[in-house]
C-alpha cells in the first residue's frame, strides 16, 4: 500500500488500503463504516470506498451544471483479451489483425495507417467508418504516447460526448491497461459527480482520465484544473461536434487563446475521432473544404488521417450496407385526422375569445400534425409567459388559459404525428394517458371545457382505432420488409431508427401485437431525456436491452432514437431501417454504419417526398465530403494557410466580443411569478445558491403558495436528498422539488424555467430557460441563515 501511495498519491493509496481491508474483514467493520457514512451523508467518502459497484448517482431535476448523467468513478480493472469479440470496442468491432506491437495491441494494417500521424505527435483528425475500430486505434496512440512523450509526466484525457459512450469507453480503458499495471492509472469522472469530487486531484493523480467534456469545462472555470497544459494528449471522440457552443469547442477556444497568446506554451497534442467531417451546409466541394478547414481550425489540426493504402483490407472488415428507398403513399381520407383537426380548430377558436393568439407569433404556416405547428405552439407559449396587461387579475387569467389551450394543442399535434407514423390505436393511447393526467391534476374550468371536446369524440375514436381496414400504409410496407427479410434469413438482426420516444413505444407495441412479427421480441433504446422528466433510460436498462439483442434466442430487433447514432455499443446487425428518419451527412453515415455484417442492407421508409430527397442529397454530399478530404490531403500548404487564416479571424472575433463591456448582473430585486398563471412565488432576494447548482428559497411563506406531492424517484447524492415535488397551488404548474440537505429538511429548490422574473422597479417581465442566463445576483447558501422551525 505504501508503495502505491508513494508512486500514485493519497487517493490511490487510500483505495488500495480499502481493497486490502475489505479482503480481511472478519468483523463486518466495513459494512458498519459504510452505514455510518450513509447516515451522515458523506457521499464523497462513500464514492471513494465503494469503487467497484455501479452506484450511479441521481441528477436533480433543477441542476443545470455538468452533463445529464448518472455518473460514477471506478478503479476496477479488467484483463484485456486479444481474441476478437464484438464487445471489446465502443464501435462493436474486434481488434485482432495481422501484426502485434510490443504491448500486445493487435492492429490491422489500416488501423496502423490511421495511427501514423498521431504517433508522430501531430495534431490529427482520424476519419474512418463506424465499426473499423477507431477506439483500438486510440488505445494504440495512448500507449505510444505514454512510452515516447517528450514530457516527463505524460497525461492523457479521453472525452466522450454522451454518458453511455463514456461508460463503455471508461470500461474499455480499464480493461486494456489492467489492474496489475501500476505504471498506468486510469480514472473516470462523469456528470454530476464532477460537482462533488475533487476533479483537480483526480486529474493530478492519474495518467489517463476519461471524461464527459462538460466536467473539464467546469473544472477550468472553477480553477480545479488550472490549465489544459497539464495534459500532454487530448482525444476527442466524435470530434465533429467541435463547433458552436459545444463543450468541445469551449475547451478548444481555451486552448487556442492560450496558444495564440503564449507562443512557447506547452500544450497537449490533439487527436479527434470521427466517422465523418461533413459538418454544416455545403453545395459543392469548395464549400465542403471550407467547412472541414473550419473544423480543423477549431481543433488546431493540420492533418486528416484516412485509410488510403489499405482500402481493400478496410472493406473486408467494414461492410457498407446497400441503401434502398421505399416511398409510401400517404393514407387518404384519414377519419382520425379529420376529427382531431376539428377539435384543434375549436380550441384555437376558443383561445381567440381570450386573446388574439395569432398576434403572439410570426409563424404563419402551421399545418396540423407537423413540426412547424409544434414550433408555433412553442413560440406562442414563450410570448404568453411575458405577456403584460394592466389588469393583473386579467393577465393571470389570460396567461393560464392560453397555457392550457396551447398545451392541449401540442398533445393533439403529437397524436397526429404518431397516427401518421404508427397506428390510430397508439395515437389514441397517447391522448388517453394525457387526459388521465389532466383529470388527476388541477382540472379547472378551462381544462374541463377542453376535456369535453375529447370526451365527445372518444367513442368514435375508439371505434376507429379498432378498424383493421384503416391500417397505416407505412406499417404495411414495414411489415412486408420485416417478413421478407426474416423469411430469407431467420438470424437477421435489425435496428429500426425512429424520430421520437413516443413513436419508439408505439412501434414496440405494434410489433408485439402483430401475429407475424411478435417473434422479433423488440427492445427499445432511447436517451435519458431532460432532467425534469423521468421518461428516459438509465445506463443499466440500456445495457439490459443491448444484452438481450446480442442473444440469438431473445430480441431480434432494436427500436432506437438518435441515442444509438454515436458511439454506443450496439452489436452487429445486418438490417438498418430508417423510418421517416433523416438528418445531416454525419447522422446518415453513423446510422448506416450500424449495419456491419456482410451483405447488410439499409432501407429508408417514408411517405414524405422531401425527406426522401433530403436523404438522397445526403448521399450526394457524402461523395462531396470524400472528394474534399482528398483535395485537402493533396494540397497541404493551401489547407494549412486556410486553417491559419480561420484561426486568426476567429481570434480577432473573440477578442472583439471580449472587449465589449459585459452587462453586470443587477442587484435589483425581482419577483418570480408562475409562468403559467402569474401567481407570485418568491423574490430573488430570498434565493440562495448551493453547490453552484441548487437554488433554494429561504422565505418560508412560499409553502403557502404551492402544494406537495411525493417524488416518484427520491434519491440521495452529495448530501442532498430529493423528497417531494412542488406544484403551484393555483394552476398545478411544476415549480421544482422539496429537498433536505445534511440535517436541514424542507428546502424548496426551484427551477427557473417554471417562472418569469418581474423587475420590481421597471415592472418588466423576463423569461429565462436556465439559471446561468439570469440577469440578477443571488447570494450563496449559508447554513447560519436557516432559522429553526
Amino acid at each position: 500500500m505504501q508503495k502505491v501511495t508513494d508512486r500514485k498519491g493519497n487517493i490511490a493509496g487510500a483505495q488500495k488500503l480499502i481493497e486490502l481491508l475489505k479482503r480481511s474483514d472478519k468483523c463486518n467493520w466495513y459494512k458498519s463504516l459504510t452505514l455510518a457514512l450513509q447516515s451522515c451523508n458523506y457521499q464523497t467518502a462513500l464514492d471513494l470506498m465503494d469503487h467497484d459497484t455501479d452506484n450511479g448517482k441521481a441528477v436533480d431535476d433543477n441542476q443545470v451544471n455538468g452533463d445529464e448523467v448518472n455518473g460514477y468513478e471506478t478503479t476496477v480493472r479488467f484483463e484485456f483479451r486479444e481474441e476478437a469479440e464484438v464487445e471489446n470496442l465502443s464501435e462493436n468491432q474486434a481488434s485482432g489483425a495481422s501484426s502485434e506491437d510490443s504491448d500486445g495491441i493487435k492492429l490491422r494494417n489500416y488501423q496502423k495507417e490511421l495511427c501514423i500521424s498521431a504517433s508522430r505527435g501531430e495534431n490529427t483528425i482520424i476519419c474512418a467508418p463506424t465499426g473499423c475500430g477507431k477506439t483500438i486505434v486510440a488505445l494504440a496512440i495512448c500507449e505510444n504516447h505514454l512510452r515516447s512523450s517528450p514530457r516527463q509526466k505524460p497525461k492523457i484525457v479521453f472525452m466522450a460526448t454522451k454518458v453511455d459512450v463514456y461508460e463503455q469507453q471508461h470500461k474499455l480503458f480499464l480493461k486494456h491497461f489492467g489492474e496489475g499495471n501500476e505504471d498506468v492509472r486510469v480514472a473516470g469522472i462523469c456528470g454530476e459527480m464532477g460537482d462533488h469530487l475533487p476533479v483537480g486531484m483526480y486529474v493530478e493523480e492519474n495518467d489517463i482520465i476519461v471524461l464527459t467534456p462538460q466536467i473539464l469545462v467546469n473544472a477550468l472555470k472553477s480553477k480545479a484544473v488550472q490549465s489544459l497544459s497539464i495534459f500532454t494528449l487530448m482525444i476527442f471522440d466524435e470530434c465533429h461536434n467541435t463547433t458552436g457552443k459545444h463543450p468541445y469547442n469551449v475547451l478548444m477556444t481555451n486552448y487556442l487563446d492560450y496558444k495564440m497568446s503564449n507562443r512557447n506554451a506547452a500544450l497537449p497534442q490533439i487527436v479527434g475521432l470521427t466517422a465523418s467531417v461533413g459538418i454544416g451546409n455545403f453545395r459543392n466541394t469548395e464549400e465542403a473544404t471550407n467547412n472541414i478547414c473550419q473544423l480543423c481550425a477549431n481543433l488546431d489540426v493540420r492533418v486528416i488521417s484516412t485509410v488510403q493504402e489499405n482500402v481493400e483490407e478496410l472493406r473486408s472488415f467494414v461492410h457498407n450496407p446497400e441503401k434502398d428507398f421505399f416511398p409510401v403513399e400517404k393514407q387518404s381520407n384519414d377519419p382520425f385526422l379529420s376529427i382531431i383537426s376539428k377539435i384543434m380548430s375549436n380550441i384555437e377558436d376558443l383561445a381567440t375569445t381570450v386573446y388574439n393568439i395569432e398576434s403572439l407569433s410570426n409563424i404563419q404556416t402551421k399545418d396540423y400534425g407537423t413540426q412547424k405547428y409544434e414550433q408555433w405552439i412553442v413560440d406562442v407559449q414563450k410570448k404568453c409567459r411575458t405577456l403584460h396587461l394592466n389588469d393583473k387579475m386579467e393577465e393571470s387569467r389570460v396567461c393560464r388559459a392560453l397555457f392550457n389551450y396551447t398545451e392541449h394543442l401540442r398533445k393533439y399535434n403529437d397524436a397526429l404525428i404518431i397516427n401518421d407514423d404508427a397506428r390510430t390505436k397508439d395515437a389514441l393511447d397517447y391522448l388517453e394517458a394525457f387526459f388521465e393526467q389532466v383529470r388527476n391534476a388541477g382540472f379547472d374550468e378551462t381544462e374541463q371545457k377542453l376535456t369535453a371536446f375529447f370526451d365527445a369524440e372518444h367513442k368514435h375514436l375508439i371505434s376507429l382505432s379498432g378498424n383493421e381496414q384503416l391500417e397505416n400504409p407505412k406499417l404495411k410496407t414495414l411489415k412486408y420488409i420485416l417478413e421478407e427479410e426474416y423469411r430469407n434469413n431467420n438470424q437477421t438482426r435489425t435496428v429500426l431508427f425512429v424520430r421520437t420516444r413516443a413513436l419508439a413505444d408505439a412501434m414496440k407495441n405494434w410489433i408485439e401485437e402483430s401475429e407475424s412479427l411478435k417473434f422479433l421480441k423488440p427492445g427499445v433504446l432511447i436517451g435519458r431525456g431532460k432532467r425534469s422528466h423521468q421518461t428516459g433510460m438509465t445506463f443499466t436498462s440500456k445495457k439490459g436491452v443491448l444484452d438481450s439483442f446480442k442473444s440469438s434466442d431473445q430480441s431480434k430487433i432494436l427500436i432506437a432514437t438518435s441515442v444509438a447514432e454515436e458511439g454506443i455499443d450496439i452489436p452487429q446487425c445486418n438490417l438498418v431501417l430508417m423510418y421517416e428518419y433523416v438528418g445531416n451527412v454525419v447522422r446518415m453515415v453513423q446510422v448506416r454504419g450500424r449495419g456491419r455484417a456482410q451483405g447488410s442492407k439499409c432501407f429508408f421508409v417514408s411517405s414524405t417526398k422531401d425527406r426522401i430527397e433530403k436523404e438522397k442529397l445526403n448521399m450526394y454530399r457524402e461523395k462531396i465530403v470524400n472528394e474534399a478530404i482528398i483535395e485537402l490531403q493533396n494540397s497541404k500548404d493551401s489547407m494549412v494557410a486556410k486553417i491559419d487564416t480561420y484561426q486568426r479571424e476567429d481570434k480577432r472575433r473573440r477578442d472583439y466580443m471580449n472587449s465589449a463591456p459585459q452587462r453586470p448582473l443587477t442587484d435589483a430585486s425581482f419577483e418570480l411569478l408562475c409562468s403559467k398563471c402569474k401567481t407570485s412565488a418568491c423574490f430573488t432576494d430570498d434565493i440562495r445558491v448551493l453547490q453552484d447548482s441548487h437554488h433554494i428559497v429561504l422565505d418560508k411563506t412560499i409553502f403557502e403558495r404551492f402544494i406537495q406531492k411525493p417524488h416518484e424517484k427520491p434519491k440521495n447524492y452529495g448530501g442532498f436528498k430529493k423528497k417531494m415535488k412542488m406544484f403551484c397551488k393555483k394552476c398545478s404548474h411544476d415549480w421544482g422539488i422539496i429537498a433536505s440537505y445534511m440535517s436541514i429538511d424542507d428546502l424548496p429548490v426551484i427551477k427557473i424555467d417554471s417562472f418569469v422574473a418581474l423587475n420590481c422597479v421597471t415592472r418588466k417581465q423576463q423569461y429565462f430557460r436556465r439559471w446561468r442566463d439570469v440577469t440578477f445576483t443571488m447570494k450563496t447558501f449559508d447554513i447560519t441563515e436557516i432559522s429553526p422551525c
